[in-house]
């Protein structure tokens, strides 16, 4: 499946801005299962100085500055990527009991047991609580697998948590999210991470975006699409394996992967810091994902 992904981002300000340093994490990351055919980022106006990095987590980061006054912003990135992926089912099967996942990966010390062990850690935007472990164990019951344990954690935030794109912002702790039972794909991310590394798992936030299709006999609008975020887990037996709590499903032919870091704040679209100006901003964010052709 080969899809075309457009996300524009436009800031406007009510008193010119002196100078900006921004970073963008907006190209899709290359992996066993994603091909990236292109990607570029048009920025208006043109920044004094642009250059790219690759952050700790793997993921591109392009980095810009503005130094000349400005009263409005757009970065635009252009992305065809290409999913390679076939349905997970029959690896899904044969996963190793969550305690033995947990043991092999806190002595592992390969570079890839190495990596996945900053993901058994708490983070910024994700601290261990007892909250988070005792709705955890509803799903890891002795010898389970992680993939079922994980895969039924997941249905049960789908059914537990109303999404409600009013109830949090990007900074809501997940206390909040407990309480409330509400929230949007970055909160049900962050709440399934902190249970699932409360058992000894290792799990990380991935960012991306996922196609959405309009409804029978309708035109799909443009700039519909969003931005998406959703989970991962690491099983030593399998590797990595992502799960998407906000629409209970283990992402396949739909999900695009755009970076990946220890929760939201690692991997932020689009951030940074503006000197000068006054009286606010304001942003509009829209994303089309196109599907080009069916492989």
């Amino acid at each position: 499946m080969r899809y075309r992904i457009t996300h524009r981002t436009d800031y406007s300000y009510a008193q010119p801005i002196i100078r900006g340093y921004n970073e963008a994490r907006l190209a899709p990351r290359s992996t066993a299962v994603q091909s990236v055919h292109n990607h570029g980022v048009t920025i208006y106006p043109a920044p004094a100085y642009r250059a790219e990095r690759v952050d700790f987590f793997g993921n591109r980061v392009l980095h810009f500055a503005m130094q000349h006054p400005h009263s409005q912003l757009t970065v635009t990135a252009v992305s065809e990527v290409e999913l390679l992926q076939s349905s997970p089912e029959p690896q899904l099967a044969n996963g190793m009991a969550w305690e033995q996942a947990a043991t092999a990966t806190r002595s592992d010390c390969s570079p890839t047991g190495l990596d996945a062990r900053q993901y058994l850690l708490e983070s910024p935007q994700v601290p261990l609580s007892d909250e988070a472990l005792a709705y955890a164990r509803g799903s890891f019951a002795t010898g389970r697998a992680v993939t079922d344990a994980v895969a039924n954690l997941m249905g049960r935030i789908h059914q537990d948590f109303a999404y409600d794109p009013t109830a949090t912002t990007v900074s809501t702790p997940i206390d909040r999210v407990f309480r409330d039972q509400r929230g949007v794909c970055q909160d049900f991310a962050h709440l399934a991470i902190a249970c699932v590394r409360s058992m000894g798992i290792a799990a990380r936030y991935v960012s991306g975006y996922l196609e959405t299709l309009p409804p029978p006999g309708q035109e799909k609008l443009q700039g519909a699409d969003a931005s998406h975020a959703w989970f991962a887990v690491y099983d030593p037996s399998l590797g990595w394996i992502d799960y998407d709590p906000t629409n209970n499903v283990v992402p396949m032919d739909q999900h695009i992967t755009t970076a990946w870091g220890r929760d939201y704040g690692d991997i932020s679209p689009l951030k940074g810091v503006i000197f000068g100006g006054s009286g606010g901003q304001r942003s509009h964010v829209a994303v089309d994902v196109e599907r080009l052709t069916d492989t």
